[in-house]
C-alpha cells in the first residue's frame, strides 16, 4: 500500500496535535508531520517528499495565501487544502486562483478532511504518474524504440 506524506501548517499547537492524532488513528498508512508556520512548513516541503498540506489561512508571520504560492513555485506538484476558522470569500478565491485544491472551515468533519487528503493524494499521484510516462515516451522515442 502506498502511503500518503501529510503535512499540517497551523499557529494553534493544540490544533495540530490533536488533528495529527485523530488522523493517525483512522489513517495508518499516513505519515503526518506538522508546522506551526509559514517557515517552517517550506522549509519541511524542501527537505520532504510532501504529497499533501493542509494550511492554516490565518497565521502571524507569512499567512497560508503567501505560503500557497511558495509551495506551488516550488513544488507545483503538492496539494494543498487551505483550511480556516476565519472564512473569507477573499482569500478563499485568492487560494484557488494559486492551486489550492480545496478550501475548507475549521472546524472541520476529521472523517471528510481525511477524504479531501485522500482525493488531493490520489489528483498529485497521477500527475506524477503522468509525468513519468511522457518522460518515458520521449526517452523511448529519442532512441528509436
Amino acid at each position: 500500500m502506498i502511503s500518503t506524506d501529510l503535512l499540517l501548517v497551523d499557529d494553534e499547537e493544540r490544533f495540530l496535535q490533536t488533528t495529527s492524532k485523530l488522523i493517525k488513528k483512522q489513517k495508518k498508512d499516513f505519515k503526518v508531520m506538522t508546522a506551526p508556520g509559514g517557515k517552517e512548513c517550506l522549509e519541511i516541503i524542501r527537505n520532504n517528499n510532501i504529497d499533501v498540506v493542509i494550511l492554516d489561512v490565518k497565521m502571524p508571520g507569512m499567512d497560508g495565501v503567501e505560503v500557497l504560492r511558495e509551495i506551488k513555485r516550488e513544488k507545483p506538484l503538492i496539494e494543498v487544502i487551505m483550511l480556516t476558522g476565519h472564512s473569507t470569500t477573499d482569500s478563499a478565491i485568492e487560494g484557488m486562483k494559486l492551486g489550492a485544491y480545496d478550501y475548507l472551515l475549521k472546524p472541520c468533519d476529521i472523517e471528510a478532511l481525511i477524504d479531501k487528503v485522500l482525493l488531493a493524494d490520489k489528483r498529485k499521484k497521477n500527475a506524477e504518474e503522468r509525468i513519468t510516462q511522457i518522460k518515458f515516451q520521449k526517452t523511448t522515442s529519442q532512441k528509436g524504440f
